[in-house]
């Protein structure tokens, strides 16, 4: 009996081996890949856990969750976790503005203040405008008093007049600055236009039309099924996130959603399922500034040139979460990272890993350099989001070194494309005319030379 026992016993362990050693072969090289990855941000608490979903071709590649939905009790992460998406949220505001553009009840052309009491000081700013961050209106996350607010339970009027009290970064189309005030007030347009609550009238339109159960606007109290906890990174070990009143992301990103309700969104939308094809054009394609300066923010996406690689895309950040949304067309590409931490590795850190992990890198070649750039060399000053910046830019040997004034770190540009222009990983900066332009996909700066 004894004997019969063990050889029993044997057999299931050989069994339960062989079972084991299968699943792990079966793992394709992209899913050991990431769960390197994920598994690596986890053991250093860069994160406290993640969710990353590919999918090819009409075939999903990668589908996976990692790590805690809450550190504290020790939680794993369910199969279809809920996060805060942050501003992954504002190409879902963009689509209901457009949908009412088909549905004729207000024009991108329109100013904004036939909706919303703003003062302009005399300038016009169209609804556009709000969509692609070129008002030049301030946003409102960089204005140091909406922080008192923002844990507080107010009027949203009360954060309009907040902003209107601050002083416009550039001239309406001038440049192009990230914008999260514009996004807040296309929400009060939407409901506005429509009688609805925001909510409401994405749930009518996007959210049930498509199936995204799993999607719908944040809460600090209400209880969610699979919604997992947010953190900070610290030095010291993660942190809980900081309250954050979701009066106050509003239309420009408080969404919450699952990685697979925003696959099931964005291959609706980049297949005519959402928008009309003029519409869907104008959400995805870029504009130019008033001096024909092309740009790469469209309406709620970015559309820019991934390392030879075309790419429409939406990060998010707010507090405890960081998400990234991309779209390869040529390829027939989604990539969406979702993570429930604040900190260095985000939802970008894990898409572009996975992204070159699949596509090939085209880096950016340099040429010879055509002239010796001593006339570029100054002081330059303008705009960025959320200060005012003054940036020392010298000629060397080799290439150009820039100095923020008040800094120690020098940065040399050395990848030189010609028509002094250079690049920086993907930011394109072109310096002539007495300009120091930048082209970083979310933002076009323009800053000026000081005289001497």
């Amino acid at each position: 009996m004894k004997q019969i026992l063990l050889l029993t016993l044997t057999v299931l362990l050989l069994v339960t081996s062989c079972q084991n050693e299968k699943t792990v072969s079966n793992k394709t090289s992209l899913e050991k890949y990431a769960d390197s990855l994920f598994q690596a941000s986890i053991d250093s608490a860069q994160i406290a856990g993640g969710a990353i979903l590919v999918f090819k071709e009409g075939e999903k590649l990668l589908k996976k969750s990692y790590g805690y939905a809450s550190v504290e009790l020790t939680v794993p992460m369910p199969e279809n976790p809920q996060f805060e998406i942050g501003s992954v949220t504002k190409q879902f505001t963009a689509a209901a503005i457009l949908k009412l553009v088909e549905a004729k009840k207000l024009s991108l052309e329109d100013d904004f203040t036939d909706y919303i009491s703003f003062d302009t000081k005399g300038r016009k700013i169209t609804i556009d405008n709000l969509l692609n961050h070129t008002s030049g209106i301030p946003s409102y996350t960089e204005i140091r008093e909406f922080w008192d607010l923002s844990t507080q339970e107010h009027p949203r009027d009360s954060l309009v007049r907040l902003v209107e009290r601050n002083d416009f970064l550039f001239e309406p189309n001038e440049a192009l600055i990230y914008n999260n005030s514009a996004y807040f007030f296309l929400g009060l347009i939407i409901e506005k236009v429509t009688k609805q609550s925001y909510e409401e009238f994405l749930n009518q339109e996007l959210f049930e039309p498509l199936g995204m159960n799993n999607t719908n606007y944040c809460s600090n109290s209400k209880v969610v099924k699979n919604k997992v906890y947010g953190y900070n990174y610290s030095p010291n070990g993660l942190q809980q996130k900081p309250y954050l009143n979701h009066t106050w992301p509003y239309a420009a990103g408080s969404l919450c959603s699952t990685t697979e309700d925003l696959l099931i969104w964005m291959s609706a939308l980049h297949t005519g399922k959402v928008l009309t094809e003029p519409m869907y054009l104008s959400m995805i394609n870029p504009g130019k500034l008033n001096d024909g300066t092309s740009v790469s923010y469209a309406k709620g996406l970015v559309n820019f040139s991934n390392f030879g690689h075309k790419e429409i895309a939406h990060g998010g950040g707010i507090h405890g979460f960081l998400s990234d949304t991309r779209y390869f067309p040529d390829e027939d590409l989604y990539i969406i990272c979702l993570v429930n931490t604040a900190g260095p590795n985000g939802g970008s850190f894990f898409a572009d890993n996975i992204t070159w992990k699949l596509l090939d890198k085209k880096e950016y070649k340099s040429v010879e350099l055509d002239s010796d750039f001593n006339n570029i060399q100054g002081t330059y000053k303008g705009a960025v989001r959320g200060s005012m910046q003054s940036l020392e830019v010298k000629s060397i040997i080799n290439g150009i070194t820039l100095q923020s004034l008040g800094e120690e770190k020098i940065d040399t540009l050395k990848i030189y494309i010609g028509n002094n222009t250079w690049m920086d990983g993907n930011d394109r900066i072109t310096i002539e005319n007495d300009e120091y332009r930048v082209d970083n996909t979310y933002n076009y700066y323009i800053l000026k030379k000081e005289p001497k």
